[in-house]
Order: structure tokens, then sequence, then C-alpha cells
């Protein structure tokens, strides 16, 4: 069987492009969308006596709205502190302590935000990329459990999110598994015995320290896998499913095939269009 390194020559017709939308065509949709939280967002900001006091506000209030909320407040008020850092209502009385005399003081505010367009299309196209991020994700495990379906539902049992779910954690699903450890989804035969752990990924862009990061960090997952299969007699494999652009940038592909050569048959990277050709039964039982 061909491994993913023979590919690299023609990789650009095994690379799968989920469609991203145009500027600024998304903006109606946009306007529908956030209209609504810019608003909310420059009443609670009249209504407050401090910035601490704006964010304290923000986050009684229930989702959906907060998270946006808090997505403008990180714009206008503390560009320092990230969105998910705010989300944890039990730590905004340590975060206003630690990073407060950084926010941006409420009158500013107030005038910054007296003198955007009302509508603020800029602001509502930053926040549609928020809406976006991770939806190619989505997209092509999504695209993997449907193929997956098709071709083995009736031989093997698969889990794991379709769409923006809880991850998979191993110490939940493996007998004696410690760590709390992410996966996106476990192919198991019917009897239950554990086959495969997969890994998805779609790349837009990449490159830089980040390939660095991500190839050592699934190197790391490769060993701790084999080794907990081999302790425990289990036939279980790595996947890694991985598609887009960015695989083609910089040492990406290299890096890829370098992990499945390190896991010697026991470790698969395919993109969508592989399938067919690469993630055969013959490997799923090896």
């Amino acid at each position: 069987m061909s491994s993913f390194g023979d590919y690299k020559d023609k990789a650009s017709q095994y690379i799968t492009f989920f469609d991203s939308e145009f500027y600024p065509d998304y903006l109606d949709e946009a306007r529908v969308i956030y209209g609504s939280v810019l608003e909310q967002f420059t009443e609670l900001t009249q209504a407050a006596s401090s910035s601490a006091d704006l964010l304290r506000n923000i986050v009684e209030k229930p989702n959906p709205s907060r998270t946006q909320l808090l997505r403008v407040f990180r714009k206008y008020v503390s560009p320092d502190t990230s969105v998910e850092m705010l989300k944890v209502k039990r730590r905004i009385p340590d975060i206003i302590a630690d990073y407060g005399h950084k926010f941006r003081e409420l009158q500013t505010v107030r005038e910054k935000l007296a003198n955007r367009p009302n509508p603020d299309e800029a602001l509502m196209a930053l926040l549609m990329e928020y809406k976006s991020r991770g939806q190619k994700g989505y997209e092509l495990t999504e695209a993997f459990f449907i193929w997956f379906e098709k071709t083995f539902s009736s031989e093997y049992d698969i889990k794991g999110p379709v769409g923006a779910g809880k991850d998979i954690m191993l110490n939940e699903v493996l007998a004696n598994w410690v760590a709390k450890t992410p996966a996106d989804l476990l192919i198991s035969r019917l009897d239950g015995t554990p086959l495969v752990i997969g890994f998805a990924r779609y790349d837009s862009d990449r490159g830089g320290a980040q390939e660095d990061d991500r190839t050592g960090g699934n190197r790391d997952k490769i060993t701790e896998i084999i080794r907990y299969a081999d302790s425990y007699n289990l036939p279980l494999k790595i996947f890694f499913l991985n598609d887009g652009p960015g695989l083609t940038l910089g040492s990406m592909w290299n890096d890829y095939a370098t992990l499945e050569d390190y896991g010697k048959g026991r470790v698969m990277v395919c993109t969508l269009k592989m399938l067919d050709e690469r993630f055969t039964k013959d490997w799923l039982e090896s």
C-alpha cells in the first residue's frame, strides 16, 4: 500500500477545499446575527459604572449572548484577556483584580462606540470570523463519518462528535487509560475491541513554529497509544485525518509522512480523497 509520503508529488490532487465565504458577501448575515449584540453591548455600557462593572454585568447574561458580548468586550475594553478566560464566571473577580488596571476607561469606551458607524460593519466582519472558526474541521469529520458509515457500518462501530460536539476522552472509553486525552473518533469491532483512535484537523493555513509543535504533540500521542496497546495486547492503531491546503505549506506533508513511518504500520495519515485507496479493512485488522 502506498504511504502518505508517496502522494506528495500530486498533493494538490488529494487536497479537499471547503469553500470560504467572500467578503463583503457575508455582511448581510453578520448584520442579522450581530446587530442586536452590538446594541445590547451599547446599552450595557451606558448602564455600567465602570469597565469592571460592565464585565460583571455581561457574565450574568445567558448564552449565546454572553459569549458574543464577551467578544465585543475584549475588542473594546480588554484585548489582553482571551474570551476563553472570560467565559469562566468564577474567575471574573480574579481577572478584574489581575487585569482590571489595563481595562480601557468606560467613558473612553462610550466615546469610541459613539464615533463608530451604525451598523459597525468592520466589527461585524471580525465577529463573523469567530463564527466560522473550526467549521471546516467539523465539515471534515462529518464527511469522514458519512464515508465510514457507508463503507463499514455493518462491520465496525464508530464513536465521536459529528460537528461541534464533545471530544472523546480516552480515559472514559479505554480501560486503564489514566490521562484525560481527547480524541476525535474511536473505531471498534462490534464486540467492543478498540481498533483505531483518530484525530482530525483541517488546515487552511499552517507554518513556522506551529508545524513543529503539532508534529511533536502527535508523536507523543503515537508513543503513548502504542505503549498502551502493547501493554494490554490490543490491536490498536492511530489515524490522522488531515486535509486542507495548509498541508502543502512548509514541511507539513513531510512531517506527517515521518509520523506515519514512525508508527511502522500502526499509524495512517489520510486526506478524504485517499480513504478509498488506503483506509481499508486490511489495515483496520492488521
